[in-house]
């Protein structure tokens, strides 16, 4: 009578699982809703669904909290994830227009502090990672799929003259939106084809591998160098943790897919050939977009200049950008297309997240910003190479599949978490992606300083004849093994 409950306990784990981390799932999910909002750019605030949905997952997490007295974050980790919130309380209390930075204090909370803490709290184990990290798969496929139409049929955000960039169910407005879910989707496809679970069916890997190459298609069809620097630095990590054998096998898949991209692109193919090339050519030749940027970027250094220990407050860079850029910032980009008339957007922030806080919050913002995504990199990394020591090494033979620890999901938290570091030098935060920012964060900092309980829900324990020790044992069986 005992022996069916036990059987059935993983599958009811598993199930369990899915359940917990409904919320931030459906926070994924709400991704593929369309953002045609032509609101005005420079209103304090711009709530999409997925910003509702990310309120929900803290929400939910703080009635949990307090209901049912789940287990608290560790000290470190209230310690590096709260840190950044005394660093945003600092800059909005001495910001020079208070009133201006209050909503900006809020935004910074929510993606920095509140989803990831509150995502650290959900995920209990390496399936509910998977979970999470499946749903983001899917929709960067779904996004990649709409951004490919877009191209092909010319219908996408203009470019060139030409209604080819592919930007998903976003907006022109927002035409990095496309770029970082596909983006995030390719380091979690890449990750799990590397190092598939124990006892995954043998069509994973490849078919992973598959995803993550051709995912690469409406990568380059946004047209985002920035996006194209930090994947293939992301990548490039991923396959180094992996390990050189590893990463050889997977690397035959990627290069299929690169073929498949160049032979696919069709007559764009030069217009992103000529993408590709201006990125070693930006010291050189500029174009207008880099000109316009690296303006932004030495008024911002020159804000800071201004208020180098707190900054002039969050959301103070606008402001402050026309009496510190030079004459040459034309100040505002053209956008039109994929539905949307043709307008000129003003360029608000300097598409640099270090650089947006060193003007905004200071020397001690930056200082406990970066030091604590530095800190939960630090730890990932250390905590990957010790359970990739363990996987690989078990302690016998037989036991593989059952002591060693797989590491998709080390890989997956190091890479998101590196995409994310290197993307900011040429993006900040803004968008409906931009909780897609935040699950990242959480992830990261779920794996680095979280305490998951492992792989799945224990197994069932084979029958052995009872010792005289174990029959000492009182009856109601307190003592487990």
């Amino acid at each position: 009578m005992t022996t069916l409950p036990i059987l059935q306990a993983p599958a009811r784990a598993r199930f369990a699982g899915a359940w917990r981390v409904l919320p931030a799932v459906a926070t994924v999910l709400l991704l593929c809703a369309p953002d045609r909002d032509e609101q005005d750019i420079t209103a304090a605030f711009h709530i999409t669904t997925a910003d509702v949905a990310s309120a929900v997952l803290v929400v939910l997490c703080a009635v949990a909290l307090l209901r049912d007295r789940q287990r608290p974050l560790p000290r470190v980790t209230v310690a590096v994830l709260g840190a950044p919130a005394l660093a945003f309380a600092v800059a909005t209390i001495v910001s020079r227009d208070p009133a201006v930075s209050l909503p900006g204090f809020v935004r910074y909370l929510q993606i920095f502090v509140l989803v990831p803490a509150s995502v650290v709290l959900l995920l209990r184990s390496r399936r509910d990672f998977r979970w999470l990290a499946a749903a983001v798969i899917a929709v960067a496929v779904f996004q990649g799929a709409v951004g490919v139409h877009q191209y092909v049929t010319g219908t996408g955000a203009s470019y060139s003259g030409q209604d080819i960039r592919a930007v998903g169910t976003f907006s022109p407005l927002d035409v990095m939106g496309m770029a970082t879910i596909v983006a995030h989707g390719i380091v979690l496809a890449l990750a799990l084809g590397l190092a598939p679970p124990a006892g995954s069916p043998r069509w994973l890997r490849p078919a992973s591998l598959s995803c993550a190459g051709l995912l690469l298609l409406p990568l380059a069809f946004s047209f985002s160098r920035g996006a194209w620097i930090a994947t293939a630095l992301a990548c490039t990590v991923v396959l180094v943790l992996a390990g050189l054998r590893t990463a050889l096998s997977a690397l035959a898949v990627l290069f299929a897919a690169a073929v498949v991209l160049v032979s696919g692109a069709g007559a764009g193919s030069a217009l992103i050939g000529e993408r590709l090339t201006s990125i070693v050519q930006v010291t050189d030749t500029p174009d207008r977009s880099v000109t316009d940027r690296y303006t932004m970027w030495a008024a911002a250094v020159s804000i800071w200049r201004d208020a180098p220990v707190t900054g002039v407050g969050i959301k103070g860079f606008p402001a402050h950008r026309d009496g510190h850029a030079s004459i040459g910032l034309s100040a505002s980009s053209d956008s039109g297309g994929a539905g949307m008339k043709f307008r000129r957007v003003p360029l608000l922030t300097p598409h640099n997240m270090y650089l947006l806080i060193l003007s905004e919050q200071g020397l001690i913002g930056l200082t406990v910003v970066v030091g604590s995504w530095t800190a939960v990199l630090v730890l990932g990394v250390r905590r990957l190479r010790r359970d990739h020591r363990n996987h690989r090494k078990p302690r016998d033979v037989r036991g593989l599949r059952r002591s060693g620890r797989p590491v998709d999901c080390g890989l997956a938290a190091v890479g998101l978490l590196v995409y994310q570091l290197a993307d900011f030098l040429y993006s900040d935060i803004g968008g409906p992606e931009t909780v897609i920012t935040a699950l990242t964060l959480g992830m990261a900092a779920w794996w680095a300083l979280g305490r998951d309980s492992g792989d799945a829900a224990p197994a069932a324990q084979p029958q052995h004849t009872p010792t005289h020790a174990a029959a000492s044992r009182p009856a109601d069986g307190a003592a487990h093994p």
